[in-house]
């Protein structure tokens, strides 16, 4: 069922365990069936760039962003003048981010191991940079510096040889001008001024400007999304990403003006974005709820945040902390906020979240900009099954094995035993080979 409080729709129910099952579905299934149309124009645009290369890129920039490109690369003078000309103050605060996302994900970074699992058998595991990265930064309603930085210095501490980004161009034939001084300080070797489904095109098998890549990471609209999904049996992909997502679990101790900030902040990413907040104790829902209302009081009826809201919003009761965690664990959102007493004491039962911030202080807005965690994190009930964007994701690892002349005598007879029942006589042999030896 859904009641209208205040300014604003919420699906609304007294317990997370009385939400009709029609409603409860739609908030843990948010992976939308694909849509046919998108499907099939992302099909055919990525068709045209893998045929024609550099001039089917040119003729999408005129026909979709309405530029007539000068040149597909964007030079790299043009890239510094953009950082030279930034607001000193934003330049400090990008390169405050890039500091700490580079510390954080450095103290993360892969490292070899090595094992000897008996006398003179060791086992590795070695992690090897990719040598190409593609990013795509978005660039339409809104462009994101911070997701610049968000995959290109994890890329840079993982050891990635070159960095290569795609950004969609303005009217002047270049990409948003914090755009390319993020890129500047993130350390990204080139910059491409190519958007949509055609950049990722151009990332997965090259043009005669724009190198093939190794693996695509950065979010982007859904033709982005769709063209991610079509080119990832030729190149590695991150996670598939969707609209922004917020589950918010609190209880008596919350601020509920906290509460209603953090709902409208992260509904305001995307109209289809998904915020839930589910309340435990007596007048806790109803305070939250109208604390929700106050907050979009003044905003204007066509406003993003409102829409997502009204659309995906859910303002639910639960009886325990128990049951809203077994909740949070079902619909795996890309943030999970714990704003509850002891919220600190609540974190070993969470499972299933993209990024867990621990009490109503630590602001999701905070973990989008500055602390140095990554914002680029699975959403659509996908943490599951996958992380948020870190150094694991620009290397793939080489295992290594050294056995002993020793250690292959002691290993043949085994080996040749397990062969034989595998039907594989020739295994057999080659193994039985070392016990003569």
């Amino acid at each position: 069922m859904t009641v209208a409080t205040g300014n604003v729709l919420f699906r609304h129910a007294s317990t997370v365990s009385d939400l009709p099952e029609r409603d409860r579905e739609s908030l843990l299934q948010r992976a939308k069936p694909g849509d046919d149309d998108v499907q099939k124009k992302t099909t055919a645009i990525l068709r045209r760039v893998r045929l024609e290369g550099d001039r089917a890129l040119r003729e999408m920039a005129l026909e979709y962003d309405r530029v007539v490109l000068m040149a597909i690369e964007v030079p790299r003078d043009a890239r510094s003048r953009a950082l030279a000309s930034l607001e000193p103050g934003l330049r400090a605060a990008l390169q405050r981010a890039a500091r700490n996302i580079a510390a954080v994900h450095s103290a993360t970074a892969p490292r070899q191991v090595e094992i000897e699992t008996e006398p003179g058998v060791v086992v590795g595991r070695r992690p090897d940079p990719l040598q190409r990265v593609g990013i795509y930064a978005p660039g339409g309603r809104a462009s994101y510096a911070s997701s610049v930085l968000m995959a290109a210095v994890p890329a840079r501490v993982a050891g990635v040889s070159e960095i290569v980004l795609c950004s969609p161009p303005l009217v002047d034939g270049l990409p948003a001008a914090v755009v390319l001084a993020a890129c500047e300080i993130a350390g990204v070797d080139r910059v491409f001024a190519l958007g949509g489904a055609g950049a990722v095109g151009a990332l997965a098998y090259g043009t005669e400007t724009v190198p093939r890549v190794d693996r695509i990471v950065g979010p982007g609209n859904a033709y982005v999304a769709e063209a991610k999904l079509q080119v990832s049996r030729d190149v590695g992909i991150d996670s598939p990403a969707g609209p922004s997502e917020l589950l918010i679990i609190c209880d008596e101790s919350c601020d509920s003006e906290t509460i209603a900030l953090e709902a409208v902040a992260q509904a305001e990413h995307d109209v289809d974005a998904c915020v839930v907040v589910i309340c435990i104790g007596e007048g806790v829902t109803a305070r939250v709820t109208d604390a929700i209302s106050k907050e979009l009081g003044g905003v204007p009826e066509s406003t993003v945040a409102r829409a997502a809201l009204e659309q995906n919003g859910a303002i639910l009761g639960a009886v325990s902390q128990t049951e809203a965690i077994a909740f949070a664990t079902e619909f795996a959102p890309e943030h999970l906020m714990l704003c509850v007493r002891d919220a600190e004491d609540l974190l070993p039962q969470v499972r299933n979240a993209g990024c867990v911030f621990i009490g109503g202080q630590s602001s999701v807005t905070f973990g989008d900009y500055l602390t140095g965690g990554n914002h680029v994190l699975p959403t659509r009930g996908l943490a599951r099954s996958y992380s948020g964007l870190g150094p694991l994701d620009f290397v793939r690892w080489t295992y290594y094995q050294k056995v002993d002349r020793e250690a292959a005598c002691r290993l043949s007879t085994d080996t040749a035993m397990l062969a034989s029942a595998e039907g594989l006589p020739a295994h057999a042999r080659a193994a039985l080979a070392w016990s003569r030896q």
